[in-house]
């Protein structure tokens, strides 16, 4: 799984000129599913991303978590973030899981936050949606589960 993790002070999605999800402080989160994710995967990086410390402390130092802030999380499904420009110019999305495996796991991560404590806003998996937000740093980080569950090198 890949996300796209942005410190906001708000973000917003619109789904058919209706707003569907609106977050304060935050973080929106864009995700995506590669075919061979597992709940395992979905789970892990729901941890990570919810546990991250890249909130200011009173000292400017990134430090504080979601909890400390009393921050939020807005979710949006993001199959693109499996886009291969590597040949041409028109990306492919063949790496990009199947539908039904991409919206399962998607509901699973949301869920996740639910259980966590960070009920999502979000947007609805495979509509075209419109994203807003205000980034705050801005900082943004990019996840992907492959990497980060590898096994570390000796």
């Amino acid at each position: 799984m890949r996300a796209v993790v942005t410190r906001v002070k708000s973000a917003s999605v619109t789904i058919d000129g209706q707003v569907t999800g609106e977050i304060g402080r935050g973080f929106l989160i864009l995700l995506g599913v590669g075919p061979r994710d597992t709940e395992a995967h979905c789970k892990y990086l729901a941890d990570k991303i919810l546990g991250l410390r890249v909130f200011e402390d009173e000292n400017g130092k990134m430090n504080l978590g979601l909890e400390q802030v009393g921050g939020s999380v807005l979710v949006v499904s993001q199959f693109t973030l499996y886009g291969n420009c590597r040949k041409g110019r028109r990306p492919s999305f063949t790496e990009a899981a199947p539908p039904a495996l991409g919206n399962e796991l998607y509901e699973r991560f949301l869920e996740l936050c639910r259980e966590a404590g960070y009920p999502p806003q979000h947007g609805r998996f495979g509509a075209d949606m419109q994203v807003a937000s205000v980034n705050d740093g801005p900082v943004t980080l990019i996840l992907d589960t492959e990497q980060l569950m590898e096994e570390p090198r000796r």
